[in-house]
């Protein structure tokens, strides 16, 4: 049984970014809004998801451009302030992410309650970034040090805005991520945010790790391409092509929303979450929580 499986309880999922604008501090950060108008944004968009029939909500500071592999204090604290005062409005498991701090992110997930987390947490790459090099045995430790064993861990093996030092076929570099540095889900990307992943590369990283561990589709996934990536992945994770007129930086289209969660039904590989709410009851749902 995957982690999909495990999490979701099918075998295929879909999951939805809410991405975070630029937190406090950093150089394009809202000083006028302030943290409300950050705590706003973010809200219409998970108001958007939240009954939509995705499986999960992925929350992610994909607004702190240019990107960190560690980020300050500030980061985490504000996530965590939003995600907080938001998640009571998900009747479905979310997920976090910082870019690109993993630490930063499983403190985070064990915070707010998540799920799982999605990070580079393997390889060496050089890029936008200057040189990038990772720790995944520190950081497993660190899990296990603050108590977040229960956190699923998924693996994005081919790092967007940059490029492996050592390349290496990506079927091997699956296979080694879960042999090992123990992830529960391998993430194939395309170059950039909002990318196509290159359906050869998904194909063999699946057929590398097996049947028992799952493979994502990380980036790029639209309505027209979906069914073919649920043919070969085990879930999608979807955000450029939610957002109004398909632009990353926008806020979430519902129109958008139904369109991708249409065509990933009429694919016969994937149906909406069970006891979803309608967008008219959003704001009964309280506190209850599915983790």
């Amino acid at each position: 049984m995957t982690v999909i499986s495990e999490l979701f309880g099918k075998p295929k999922a879909i999951i939805a970014m809410a991405h975070f604008p630029p937190s406090p501090g950093q150089p394009l950060y809202d000083a006028a809004g302030g943290v409300s108008a950050l705590l706003d944004a973010v809200g219409s968009d998970v108001e958007a998801l939240a009954g939509s029939g995705v499986d999960a909500v992925l929350f992610c500071n994909e607004g702190d451009r240019p990107y960190r592999t560690e980020v300050g204090p500030e980061v985490p604290a504000v996530m965590a302030s939003v995600i907080t005062e938001l998640k009571g409005e998900l009747s479905i498991p979310f997920g976090v992410d910082i870019l690109w701090d993993p630490r930063s992110a499983i403190g985070l997930a064990h915070a707010v309650g998540a799920s799982f987390v999605r990070e580079v947490f393997t390889g060496a790459y050089a890029g936008d970034f200057g040189v990038w090099n990772t720790n995944p045995a520190d950081t497993l430790v660190y899990r296990r040090q603050v108590g977040a064993d229960d956190v699923k861990l998924f693996y994005n093996v081919t790092a967007e805005f940059a490029a492996p030092i050592s390349p290496r076929e990506i079927g091997l570099t699956a296979r080694s991520a879960v042999f090992s540095s123990l992830a529960d889900a391998v993430c194939v990307s395309g170059v950039v945010t909002g990318s196509g992943v290159d359906t050869a590369l998904l194909a063999s990283a699946k057929e590398a790790v097996g049947a028992d561990v799952a493979v994502v589709a990380n980036t790029g996934v639209r309505p027209e391409t979906v069914g073919q990536m649920l043919s070969i992945a085990d879930a999608c994770i979807v955000g450029t092509a939610l957002k109004r007129d398909g632009v990353t930086w926008n806020a979430v289209d519902p129109d958008r929303v139904e369109r991708l969660v249409s065509a990933a039904s009429e694919s016969g590989l994937w149906q909406p979450a069970t006891g979803r709410a309608p967008h008219a009851e959003l704001s009964s749902l309280g506190s209850e929580e599915v983790h």
